[in-house]
């Protein structure tokens, strides 16, 4: 049972934020697809974070990024204006497909007609079996709270080519970022980050994708448990070859060099009894958030054997690039 990992590298040059892939035939170790480097690097818009992947009902596959590049948003002292991304970044999702997870369509820059978000992050995808459509779900702030609340928005789309207008999905009275839905037997589970009382991951269920959802008193108390639990965010699931349950939790409060993915496992599908993982997961890199799908056989040697020859953003050029990489030195 082979997995794809999708995801995006924390790095201080434009690079980084591109789509990346990695593999793995045990969901524990996983290899660098392409030589570490990029899949897919954006044409159109600023850069690609928090990277998503759905296998459709057709057996395709859909890509949908957050369109930012923090990179290029830092300043001559390297700090970010966070408060001005939330209102000014991120208005848009880049979306690609791909039969083959090789060749891929045109890249295609996705406006949702809401002109009042002041961002959109960390898009994710899930299919409404009850509704035979797919839910497209990512944190946003609006204007009407003067961008300080951030709420999970979604919309709906059968093709990824019209999409109905966004509507609010799940929203509590504080900030709340970077939704992950998973559907275990009749139940579907929700993981979001609380970004403030308390700064931690949460999780709650229910048998309706649109909720309501019920939350998790015992997760909680284990995310109590875990050093600096305000440090993880962009979670993501599947299901291990032995039928555990892994949930990854992306962790940023270290060195940057030493950001990525940090595993929970618990013993049974559907049951939230997650612990920090004992045994070892290896990655090449530090992989930063994205999302992790089952593979055929197939599917993961056309991935091992995949080489594609690096593109520079375009605006971006080989010069003004390497210009960035001896800036940052």
């Amino acid at each position: 049972m082979p997995y794809l990992f999708v995801h995006f590298k924390e790095k201080i040059t434009p690079d980084g934020e591109a789509v990346y892939f990695g593999i793995s035939k045990d969901g524990l170790n996983f290899k660098a697809v392409n030589k570490g480097n990029p899949i897919l690097m954006p044409q159109l818009g600023e850069g690609c974070r928090d990277i998503e992947i759905v296998r459709l009902k057709d057996g395709s596959f859909v890509i949908i990024t957050t369109d930012l590049c923090v990179a290029n948003r830092y300043d001559e002292n390297m700090c970010l204006d966070w408060r001005d991304i939330n209102h000014n970044g991120s208005k848009c999702l880049h979306i690609w497909k791909t039969k083959d997870l090789v060749n891929f369509s045109e890249e295609k820059l996705q406006h949702f007609g809401r002109d009042d978000f002041g961002c959109m992050w960390a898009p994710e995808v899930i299919f409404d079996d009850k509704r035979d459509e797919y839910i497209i779900h990512w944190g946003s702030t609006v204007k009407e709270t003067d961008f300080e609340h951030m709420s999970i928005y979604c919309s709906t789309t059968k093709d990824f080519e019209s999409f109905t207008p966004p509507k609010l999905f799940f929203d509590k009275n504080n900030e709340i970022l970077d939704s992950h839905i998973r559907k275990i037997g009749d139940k579907y589970h929700l993981f979001y980050k609380n970004s403030n009382n308390p700064a931690m991951n949460m999780h709650a269920t229910s048998t309706d994708v649109y909720g309501p959802y019920e939350h998790d008193e015992a997760f909680e108390r284990y995310m109590h448990t875990v050093p600096k639990p305000g440090a993880y965010e962009g979670p993501t699931s599947y299901i291990l070859p032995d039928g555990r349950w892994c949930l990854m939790l992306d962790y940023f409060g270290c060195k940057k060099s030493k950001m990525g993915y940090v595993p929970f496992i618990s013993p049974t599908p559907g049951v939230s009894d997650f612990k920090r993982a004992k045994e070892k997961f290896s990655f090449p890199y530090g992989f930063k958030h994205g999302g992790v799908i089952e593979i055929t056989l197939e599917e993961y040697t056309r991935l091992e054997n995949y080489r594609n020859s690096y593109n520079f953003p375009k605006g971006t050029g080989e010069k003004s690039f390497f210009q960035k990489l001896c800036f940052w030195k």
